[in-house]
Formats: structure tokens, sequence, C-alpha cells
């Protein structure tokens, strides 16, 4: 019985980790807030370089780290805006690449690493560099971290040529003491 719990609790964990990122609160027509220190565009690269304490905040979800590049594609035209204006397109996330200090947070759900890409077309996230995803004190990692957000499920992969190898912690969930002469 004890095995069949331990069992349970590793696939419990090792699910919980797509399924942070999956649950409701990060819609994408939720507004995207980031803050940082510093803000560089590139109209002719289409992209907004956010740098210095960059705190990026999506609903419940909340991203730190020392540099952020948000990627775009110009749409359609905004119906709010008058025509041949600057800002008369509409702008659709592409990618999101943030380096340093990669730090993801929502709710008791955290992970880490040196990089994080998302590609927001296929709903993928990427955590890699000595990659870390934890809940309470239950802890996976390895040199990178996949996220496949819409279907619920993630990939851990050691480093093949340095030898690491995947590493997860699991704790059985605490059971309530039986009392004398109870089964």
């Amino acid at each position: 019985m004890r095995l069949l719990t331990l069992f349970i609790s590793l696939i419990c964990t090792l699910s919980w980790t797509s399924v942070a990122w999956s649950q409701k609160g990060t819609d994408a027509a939720v507004p995207i807030q980031i803050e940082a220190d510093r803000m560089e565009t590139s109209e002719e690269n289409n992209d907004v370089l956010f740098s210095g304490n960059v705190q990026a905040n999506q609903g419940d979800l909340i991203i730190h780290a020392d540099e952020m590049t948000v990627l775009y594609t110009r749409t359609g035209p905004r119906p709010d805006v008058p025509a041949g204006s600057d800002v008369s397109l509409t702008q659709k996330i592409e990618k999101i690449k943030a380096r340093g200090n990669v730090k993801i947070v929502r709710g008791d759900w955290v992970a880490a690493g040196d990089t994080m890409d998302f590609n927001a077309d296929a709903r993928i996230v990427i955590l890699a560099g000595d990659a870390k995803a934890w809940k309470d004190q239950n802890m996976v990692s390895g040199e990178k971290i996949v996220l496949y957000l819409d279907e619920g499920r993630s990939v851990v992969e050691g480093s093949s040529p340095e030898g690491e190898r995947v590493k997860a912690l699991i704790y059985p969930p605490a059971q309530e003491k039986e009392e004398p002469g109870e089964r």
C-alpha cells in the first residue's frame, strides 16, 4: 500500500509542473504588465528589451529576470485609431525570452533557470540552465524543463554531455496516524 501511495505521489508531482502553467488565469486575453529599470524598443526588429530587475505579471503568473525581450508582429488595423498612424496596427506577441536569474511564480508553484523562452503560438515554455521546479517540498530539476501548456504536460531533460541526470525529490503526503485497533 505504501508503494502505491508513493507511486501516486510521484505521478502527481511530475504532472503539477505543467498543470501550474495550464490552469485558468494565464488566459492570453489577460494583459501583461512589465516593469523594469530600463526599456528599449526597436521597430525595425519588432522587439522590446526590458533590463534591470524585470518583473512581468499576467493574472496570477509572475516572471522575474535580469533581462526580458518581447518579440512581436504587427497585425491588422486597430478600429479605435485612425488609419496611417504608427499605432494603427495591433501588435501580437510571438515570443518572450528571459535571461539571468529567471524565476517564475504561480501560487505555491515556483520554477527557476538561467533562461526562459516562451513561444506564444505553440504555447510552449522552455526553462534551461540548471532548471528547477518545485511545489511545497517536492522538486524536480534538470538542464531543461519544457512545459506544453495546452497539453498539460512537461518534459524534464538532463545534460547528456556532462552526464547530469534528471532529479526529483518527492515527499509522500502526510497521513493521519491510525488509532490502535483500526485497520
